[in-house]
């Protein structure tokens, strides 16, 4: 199949998005060693909303929050970031990254059963081979343990897993957009869902500022600006030269390349199991991603992102480079496939045992 300039270019953005998230993973990693999982995640967070805060403000938008919208933001807020960053990150305590990836990765098989009782979406066999394909996953991957697994394992396994089902019921649950715009509403979320985390991590923490090297400061600068702004502008880049199927199916490399730049920089286990495990695990979620529902709030995805660069019409739309990142931004939560973004890095047990 002959590519066009337009294709080869999404894939080198989809290629930059998967490696700066998926290196993201091990360098959260080495930060936690210096600075505590809980504060690190809540402060990056934070000056995530400060940021989306300054380009609600640049492009004219209101950050007044309507009384009437406090509910649905708090819970978004709490699904969405304080439950997804805040498990997985404790998780890290206990589990190495790939277990933890491939955990977390899990969220449109869960989002495929949640969709029964909530939409009355019964799974189809192509739904139920993908649950399968996924629980043999992550049974192979935890499988083979001498003595089985400790309680801080299964803490990290309940945490990661409770991390995925309730973003997956965050965004089953995800209604239409309201009045308030976009960056905004993302502005509030993000930041109802990281103060808490930040809070905890102050009292029950209790940081050291003066422990954060050089080092750390630059690994906080790198989650931030390449991350978050950089990465996300990629990604959205990604989608003006390649369909929303493949642009989803290339981030399943994400859990991939976190596992081997965690085996090369971290010196984590990569066997025949945790290959074996990993394509699975992967494999379910592929399926999972492209069953009808998903399929369709992909292709609804793509629609709005294709008005917002321009491609199709809508008068209400900026197609200003500002505007466009932050329509990206904001539309990550509503589909599965580009959940990967809020994946919190490795566990510090260094940390663990040194906050004892």
């Amino acid at each position: 199949m002959n590519l066009d300039q337009r294709q080869w270019a999404g894939l080198a953005c989809l290629a930059i998005t998967a490696v700066g998230w998926a290196l993201n993973f091990t360098l959260m990693k080495l930060l936690i060693l210096e600075w505590p999982p809980l504060f690190s995640r809540g402060m990056a967070g934070l000056v995530g909303a400060a940021t989306l805060a300054l380009i609600a403000l640049r492009l004219g938008d209101s950050l007044v929050l309507p009384r009437r919208l406090i509910g649905r933001t708090l819970a978004d807020g709490f699904t969405n970031v304080f439950a997804w960053m805040g498990f997985s990150t404790l998780a890290l305590l206990w589990l190495p990254v790939g277990q933890i990836l491939l955990l977390v990765y899990t969220m449109p098989i869960w989002a495929t059963l949640l969709a029964w009782p909530v939409h009355g979406t019964r799974p189809t066999g192509r739904n139920v081979f993908s649950i399968a394909l996924g629980i043999v996953g992550v049974s192979l991957l935890f499988g083979g343990q001498e003595g089985g697994l400790e309680w801080t394992q299964l803490l990290g396994c309940a945490l990661s897993l409770g991390a995925a089902i309730l973003f997956a019921l965050g965004t089953v649950l995800n209604r239409a957009p309201t009045e308030m715009s976009l960056v905004a509403r993302t502005t509030w979320q993000v930041g109802l869902g990281c103060l808490p985390l930040a809070i905890l991590g102050l009292l029950f923490e209790r940081p050291h500022f003066s422990a954060l090297s050089p080092f750390g400061f630059g690994i906080l600068v790198y989650m931030a600006i390449v991350a978050m702004a950089l990465c996300y502008l990629t990604w959205f880049s990604a989608l003006r030269g390649l369909s929303a199927s493949t642009a989803s199916a290339g981030l399943l490399s994400v859990p991939v390349l976190g596992v081997l730049f965690a085996a090369l920089v971290l010196g984590e286990p990569l066997g025949l199991r945790e290959i074996v495990a990993m394509i699975l695990t992967l494999s379910g979620v592929a399926i999972a991603l492209h069953s009808p529902l998903q399929r369709r709030q992909r292709e609804r995805l793509h629609d709005y992102l294709a008005i917002s660069l321009g491609q199709r019409q809508s008068p209400n739309l900026s197609t200003s480079p500002l505007r466009v990142l932050s329509m990206a931004v904001m539309r990550l939560p509503a589909g599965l496939f580009i959940q990967t973004c809020r994946l919190t890095p490795p566990r510090c047990s260094s940390y663990a045992r040194r906050s004892t």
